[in-house]
């Protein structure tokens, strides 16, 4: 890939401007990196100011193409046919590619596929998946958590940085992503256990922002009390990361347990709870709405 003066890649787009992709794409373009957006529903492209909207992934094709979907079959539609990445990287003539993956996806299956794209297409690919929420997102301190070839993750690391606080390069594509699936057994956890604990005080009479204060002032407070805990008090549960995406996250921690040899008991119950609040039709809420399953 070509490099600028700044350090940054010299061509790079963003695909998929959902609540994750725009606040990435907007730390972008403040920073001066000309940037090219695509996505499916195209006036949320549309309304980030400053970048330059394509009408296909093809025409969207760059040196560096970042990816914000929820999984990897949506990033490997983005890959075929006439309006599709690969025919925009041989239109466009570039050779050597770099599709960056930042959504949670199967550390197993993007190992795959970064293989077959390398193989096939001479496409490198890197899995970056990201931790922080939607407010990290906007403030510019996420964590990314990074698998791929060394040399191309360091000339990568200064546009990570542009939105990132934390950058770490773990091994070859699919280790950011097992990364990742350490992170979410944590998240869904503290997720789960703060909601059980705003269902018994709340069942047992008490103030929650009370008891929440107390909760930030000690061993029990979390990044999740921070930036969720408001939802619990208000009952408000619309709209954030959704129950199903954590549980096809949990999906991928079962895989990678048993591709190892282990059971873990944590992640198994919340398995079968997130599976009961997505089969209650809950599934878009989220995930802290596994609440309203606890209380019943």
């Amino acid at each position: 890939m070509d490099i600028s003066s700044a350090g940054l890649p010299a061509s790079v787009a963003l695909l998929g401007t959902g609540p994750m992709g725009a606040p990435i794409a907007r730390n972008i373009i403040a920073s001066g990196v000309p940037l090219t957006l695509w996505n499916r529903t195209a006036h949320k492209a549309d309304a980030i100011a400053g970048g330059r909207v394509a009408a296909s992934p093809a025409e969207a094709a760059s040196e560096v193409v970042l990816t914000v979907l929820p999984d990897l079959p949506d990033v490997e539609r983005l890959l075929v046919g006439a309006e599709g990445l690969l025919a925009g990287w041989k239109a466009a003539g570039i050779g050597h590619p770099v599709l960056v993956i930042h959504g949670t996806v199967s550390p197993v299956a993007v190992a795959a596929f970064a293989a077959e794209c390398q193989r096939d297409h001479g496409v490198t690919v890197v899995d970056a998946p990201l931790s922080g929420g939607t407010i990290g997102a906007e403030e510019g301190r996420l964590s990314t958590m990074v698998g791929g070839p060394r040399h191309v993750v360091e000339q990568l690391e200064p546009l990570f940085r542009l939105y990132s606080a934390t950058v770490a390069w773990f091994g070859g594509t699919g280790a950011g992503s097992t990364v990742k699936a350490c992170n979410q057994i944590v998240v869904a956890a503290t997720v789960t256990a703060l909601s059980e604990a705003m269902a018994l005080a709340a069942a047992s009479g008490l103030d929650l922002e009370q008891v929440q204060s107390v909760l930030a002032g000690g061993l029990a407070n979390s990044e999740v009390l921070r930036q969720k805990g408001q939802r619990w008090i208000d009952a408000d549960f619309e709209g954030g990361g959704s129950a199903k995406n954590q549980l096809k996250d949990l999906g991928f921690i079962t895989e990678l347990a048993t591709q190892a040899g282990l059971t873990l008991p944590v992640a198994g119950s919340l398995l079968a709870a997130f599976q009961a609040m997505v089969s209650a039709g809950r599934g878009d809420l989220d995930h802290t709405g596994i609440y309203l399953g606890i209380r019943g």
